[in-house]
């Protein structure tokens, strides 16, 4: 038997529907690049534009694809990634509305789209990701109801009553959906890991090369966030030490990979001690920072020989770390031999100035290696400016930013002063990390940008062992021509820009409160779920317990609220319902085959009621027979009580 042709769309019900699908890939284009995201929109609009009962002609659409396949290359490369998946998802969803013309291809795009803003939790689980595709959830339940209706022939409710429906369906699943997140046992590792990324999110590596570091620093979202739990460093103190640099090609510095493998060197501490919790935003790497000198690793990371710290596993969301940190007051035991010859390591032959000018350093100041510290220090101080527009490093990079230049940014200063240091015999290496943080008021705690991305020094002193120097600190405020500050706008100028500063605030003490509730909530912190009732710690089976108890509460309630039925959308039928109760309680309940005229005369018969009869025949009449109405026949019914033999 041939198949039935199926309904075409209504132009109503096609318009929902493709606002349905568009508001679904919303959340997802927001975590593409740019420029890959407004191809699929405008494909998304020309398809959806150009198509219509008609299919769009297959060399079309095969354009299109071809087209799209090429901006995934063109942006993404061909490394497959969570990126690279979902930007394959996007593509199919901007062709989908070519095929859109009957109600089943309706309900496939729909479908379809629901994937999107699952897709865009890959990448992101952020407070509006979540609240676009829950906004994507309720317009496509809003749309299907419409599809159910147009299919059964049925006029659309109202907004209101639509609305309604999409409640009570919440209402049904909402309960268990809160009970497993918040109940059902988590694993402290995950079984399976999820890939990386094609595109990392910018962020510290195992290599410093100035031209790569623009990215990072001209990025002003939130790198990490800092709670402290008693005193705060000063602000010259909150160097946040990440991955350090002792190897130098003439160009480029990269981390020793060994570092991993050996114990940090041991240090007797000064004073003060911070303890803090850092929420690490996510990075696709497993670079950490912490404030100098980490005491120990927390669970979950390595501290390396240079005290640097390494995550064990991706940093692909978001992680939380409860840190100890205090200063170095001295380096107990001396560079071993080894240790002082990678610490001095340079490529023969080049930044020939740089080599002669340490030469000449050493010649005046003996032995004494903290008079050439000093003495680099001065130089930079009087002579050279921050800026970041700088040019483009030849050969010796060294001697032309010493030498030529004498401006540039903390990469350069950085990189310039270790190399000179060496060059005089000072052992010294490059750390890199971030500098500062912002406190934010409405939280009290410290916001750390990727702007904030900073690299500075670190010499041996004897006595003294390692030694920060920022020689980028030293340069004299009147040179300091073009900051990052300048180019992001500052929020400290005009009123209105205070006001956008103060706003970001606040949606940033919200971002962090989500990702305080939600985001951050593992397996430790499950099970210290009733701490606050006096609980320290749930055991696997209480906890299998309590969840147990609770999915069973919402089963229940999905139970009782779909046994309701028709009867909850109907307040006339619930009366009707409720008086046959009244009456089963003195065995007189109505047989399932029986009308309600029927019912009514038996009763009357056997226990006479005229106003039984009443009731039934004018809820027949509302009920069956299309009459208007009466307001007061509810009411009636909810005061009416089986009468006790005599005529009422």
């Amino acid at each position: 038997m041939a198949d039935l042709p199926a309904s075409l769309l209504a132009p109503a019900t096609r318009r929902w529907t493709l606002a349905s699908g568009a508001l679904a890939l919303l959340p997802l284009l927001l975590q593409l690049p740019p420029l890959l995201a407004g191809v699929f929109a405008v494909v998304a609009v020309i398809t959806a534009l150009a198509s219509g009962p008609r299919v769009l002609p297959v060399p079309v659409r095969v354009l299109l694809v071809l087209g799209m396949l090429a901006a995934v290359y063109w942006q993404l490369g061909a490394r497959p990634g969570r990126d690279t998946g979902c930007a394959l998802l996007a593509a199919m969803l901007a062709l989908k509305p070519s095929e859109l013309r009957s109600l089943r291809d309706a309900r496939s795009l729909l479908g379809f789209a629901l994937f999107a803003p699952f897709a865009a939790f890959l990448l992101d689980q952020g407070p509006l990701t979540m609240g676009l595709a829950v906004l994507a959830a309720l317009a496509t339940l809003l749309t299907l109801q419409r599809l159910a209706r147009a299919e059964g022939g049925a006029p659309n409710a109202p907004l209101r009553g639509q609305l309604r429906g999409v409640g009570r369906l919440l209402a049904l699943g909402l309960p268990l959906a809160l009970a497993a997140f918040w109940l059902f046992p988590r694993l402290s590792e995950p079984l399976w890991g999820l890939p990386e990324r094609a595109v990392g999110k910018p962020g510290l590596s195992d290599s410093m090369d100035p031209s790569e570091w623009l990215d990072l620093m001209a990025d002003d979202a939130p790198a990490l966030r800092v709670t402290f739990f008693g005193a705060v460093p000063a602000p010259e103190q909150r160097y946040w030490r990440g991955p350090v640099m002792t190897h130098f090609d003439g160009r480029r510095w990269e981390r020793d990979p060994y570092s991993d493998r050996r114990p940090p060197a041991p240090v007797t501490r000064a004073a003060p001690q911070w303890e803090y919790q850092i929420d690490y935003e996510p990075t696709d790497r497993r670079q950490l920072v912490a404030l100098d000198l980490p005491l120990h690793a927390p669970a979950g990371a390595m501290l390396g020989a240079d005290y640097s710290l390494r995550s064990t596993q991706s940093l692909s969301s978001l992680t939380r770390w409860r840190l100890q940190s205090a200063p170095a007051a001295r380096y107990i035991e001396p560079l071993t031999t080894f240790q002082r010859q990678v610490a001095l390591q340079l490529p023969p032959g080049f930044n020939p100035r740089t080599a002669a000018l340490a030469r000449q350093w050493r010649q005046d100041a003996g032995d004494n290696d903290a008079a050439i510290v000093s003495r680099a220090l001065e130089w930079v101080r009087s002579t050279f400016a921050y800026t970041l527009s700088t040019e483009a490093p030849g050969r010796d990079s060294v001697d032309e930013f010493l030498f030529d230049q004498q401006a540039g940014y903390c990469q350069h200063f950085s990189s310039s002063f270790v190399v000179l240091m060496r060059n005089a015999g000072i052992p010294a290496r490059v750390v890199t990390g971030f500098a500062g943080g912002q406190r934010n008021p409405y939280g009290g705690y410290f916001v750390v940008r990727r702007m904030d991305a900073h690299a500075w020094a670190e010499v041996w002193l004897p006595q003294r062992g390692w030694v920060r120097v920022d020689p980028t600190a030293a340069v004299a405020p009147e040179r300091i021509y073009d900051t990052l500050e300048d180019r992001l706008g500052s929020g400290a100028g005009t009123t209105l820009e205070g006001r956008w500063l103060q706003l970001g605030q606040v949606g940033d003490f919200l971002r962090r409160g989500w990702n305080d509730l939600v985001l951050s909530f593992d397996a430790n912190r499950q099970q210290q779920l009733l701490r606050p009732l006096g609980v320290d710690k749930l055991e696997p089976a209480q906890l299998i317990g309590i969840f147990i108890a609770f999915a069973g509460a919402a089963l229940g309630w999905m139970a009782w609220l779909l046994a309701r039925g028709e009867r909850e959308r109907d307040p006339l039928l619930r009366a009707w319902h409720r008086l046959g109760r009244r009456y089963a309680r003195h065995d007189l309940a109505r047989e399932p085959a029986e009308t309600a005229t029927d019912w009514a005369q038996r009763v009357h018969r056997q226990r006479p009621d005229p106003a039984l009869i009443s009731l039934s025949q004018r809820f027949v009449q509302a009920r069956y027979a299309g009459a208007k109405l009466d307001p007061s026949l509810v009411r009636d019914l909810h005061r009416h009580r089986p009468s006790t033999g005599a005529t009422s």
